[in-house]
């Protein structure tokens, strides 16, 4: 049971970073990809009636991991007030460069938030991956699950380590090329001409970059917390995680030359799950790792909620699922098709 409560978590998180990760990957693009106000409106159109629906399933795995391991939410929730308050803002940042844009058909307006949405997305997508890399390389839990971490110290991955050092930079780096990525494979899914070939061209470059990257982050977990490869060694099926990754990476790069869209988003997308995938069962049964004690990492069975409300959770969370996988695919092929770039005055 504890089992599958911790397959669902990392499952609801996995489908936010595929789904929103898009989404602010074109972000993280915006002015590369469109580079008249016309584009942009163009982008922001591709991705208009998914963006906030995407964001649900972030709550959603919030609010999971609140009912099953209630210990590892008050713990990181409160260790990590400063960032989560970075990353609130952001999302409301990125939805007021959304709405706010089209109230007045003004240059200096529009661009304003374009610029806005832009670094928001950048920003969020370093955080994200830095939270991460918090995770994989631990926090100084004290002997009753709590702590505390400034945003940064001496930039060192040890004792005294802050929010960001050296590790969760480099993971932070590689979370937006990844995102930025995803997000140009599916602006090359929906977009035309000349905006479609430019994100032939970032996604093209930034899947040669993750090649890089992910190699230099693997080799860096390793060094830092090197029992995250325990997993792996005892259970071989494990390394169907980083099948995927490498497999992944060859798919955006071969179906990118081809011009088979569809395919190198849905690579990218698997590139994705499978870093994702391959983290927590790297993790497993771990939650929290204590870079303090190891006695006092969070585990699925020292966080978990009682056995009596899980197990009526599960018919719940089932229901759940299958209403949200509905409604997704329903709302995914109501707007399928191209997005096509308005002339001036149509806007």
């Amino acid at each position: 049971m504890l089992t599958l409560w911790f397959v669902v978590v990392a499952w609801m998180l996995t489908v936010y970073v595929i789904l929103d990760g898009f989404d602010l990957g074109a972000g993280a693009i915006h002015f590369l990809v469109g580079k008249t106000p016309a584009e942009r409106e163009t982008l922001l159109r591709a991705i208009g009636p998914v963006w906030d629906g995407n964001e649900v399933w972030l709550l959603a795995a919030g609010g999971t991991l609140y009912f099953s391991f209630p210990l590892v939410y008050a713990s990181g929730f409160s260790g990590f007030y400063l960032p989560l308050m970075m990353v609130l803002w952001l999302l409301m940042l990125r939805g007021m460069g959304i709405e706010l844009r089209h109230q007045m058909h003004h240059p200096l307006w529009c661009a304003f938030w374009d610029f806005t949405f832009s670094v928001a997305s950048s920003l969020l997508a370093v955080v994200l991956g830095a939270a991460l890399g918090n995770i994989l390389r631990g926090v100084p839990l004290n002997s009753e699950g709590y702590f505390f971490v400034p945003l940064w110290t001496n930039f060192r991955v040890g004792s005294n380590c802050g929010v960001l050092d050296w590790y969760t930079v480099l993971a932070g780096v590689t979370a937006l090329i990844a995102l930025a990525t995803h997000g140009a494979n599916y602006l090359a899914l929906k977009t035309e001409a000349e905006m479609r070939h430019r994100s032939h061209r970032l996604a093209l470059g930034g899947a040669v970059a993750l090649c890089l990257l992910t190699v230099l982050t693997l080799a860096a977990t390793v060094r830092v917390r090197p029992e995250l490869v325990g997993n792996f060694q005892t259970h071989l099926w494990g390394w169907f995680f980083p099948v995927l990754v490498v497999g992944s990476l060859a798919g955006m790069i071969v179906f990118r030359n081809q011009g088979r869209d569809l395919a190198a988003f849905l690579s990218s997308a698997g590139y994705l799950a499978g870093l994702l995938g391959g983290a927590a069962f790297g993790l497993y049964p771990k939650l929290l790792l204590a870079s303090t004690d190891p006695a006092w990492s969070l585990t699925i069975y020292t966080a978990a909620a009682p056995a009596y409300g899980l197990q009526v959770g599960v018919v719940w969370v089932t229901v759940g699922t299958i209403l949200v996988i509905g409604y997704f695919t329903y709302l995914y092929r109501s707007f399928a098709g191209r997005v096509t770039v308005l002339a001036e005055e149509e806007h």
